[in-house]
């Protein structure tokens, strides 16, 4: 079976075509969907989600660019949120540098970021990393801060010398839409030199639709073009990584397949 390991079907762009974006997946083959918050509201949306469908389950967290406002308080409610049965981590958190570009900033990113941690590492649940020009950060906060559960770096785009570094503390790599570009030369070669039993595939839909969908809404039903995308890249063929990459969502957020 597919596996989208990250995706946010709680995004306004699914409001009107949930259920159908949902089933359209499923013919294609997707039998897990995890669905990401990414705030306080689109965590709690995401748990709704969960809540209907079996396929589904749900990432809660306050994702770097999604900070001003956020309290103790706040985080009281995620926590809440955890205790879903269908919550499986915490996430999209981490540190985003892109837009952000004041020392404060990235201060305040790390502060709430850790918070995170400490409150994934309470609940035994792993983390879903969202970190953009911000590994070198990332990294020794890791080291600072280790995770109990270990977790995954969505939509990789570091190098392959830093990825064998996370890997070393057990992290897993998410890959999307961004393999199948052209001038993508950094993330195939990630894909590539990926541990094969670190390595999980997403769509971060609604975002990074995959060629040839570039410029259109993306959708968990192009799960399959990632897929075959990686196996293409790893020389294997497309059953073989598709296990592989079953197995390492199961493995990772203590999935059963089948489980309500």
């Amino acid at each position: 079976m597919y596996c989208d390991s990250h995706l946010h079907l709680n995004d306004e762009a699914f409001a009107e075509t949930l259920e159908q974006t949902i089933l359209e997946a499923k013919k294609e083959g997707v039998s897990l969907f995890l669905c990401a918050g990414y705030d306080l509201a689109s965590s709690k949306r995401a748990v709704e989600i969960a809540s209907r469908y079996p396929e589904v389950y749900a990432l809660v967290g306050f994702h770097p660019e999604n900070l001003e406002g956020v309290s103790e308080g706040a985080l009281k409610e995620i926590e809440e949120l955890s205790k879903s049965p269908k919550v499986l981590g915490i996430g999209e958190i981490g540190l985003d540098y892109h837009w952000y570009k004041d020392p404060k900033d990235h201060e305040n990113q790390k502060k709430w970021f850790v918070k995170q941690i400490d409150l994934a590492n309470r609940l035994n649940l792993p983390i879903c990393i969202h970190a953009r020009e911000a590994y070198g950060d990332l990294l020794p906060l890791l080291k600072e801060h280790p995770v109990h559960r270990s977790g995954v770096l969505h939509c990789y785009s570091g190098s392959v010398e830093m990825m064998k570094e996370f890997a070393k503390l057990g992290f897993y790599f998410g890959f999307d839409g961004p393999i199948t570009y052209k001038n993508a030369v950094t993330p195939k070669e990630c894909v590539k030199a990926c541990p094969i039993d670190r390595i999980l595939a997403e769509t971060d839909s609604p975002y990074l639709p995959p060629v040839p969908h570039r410029g259109k809404q993306n959708k968990p039903a192009f799960i399959p073009i990632i897929v075959r995308q990686m196996a293409s890249l790893r020389e294997i063929d497309e059953n073989s990584m598709k296990e592989a990459l079953e197995q390492n969502f199961m493995r990772l957020f203590h999935v059963k397949h089948g489980q309500d």
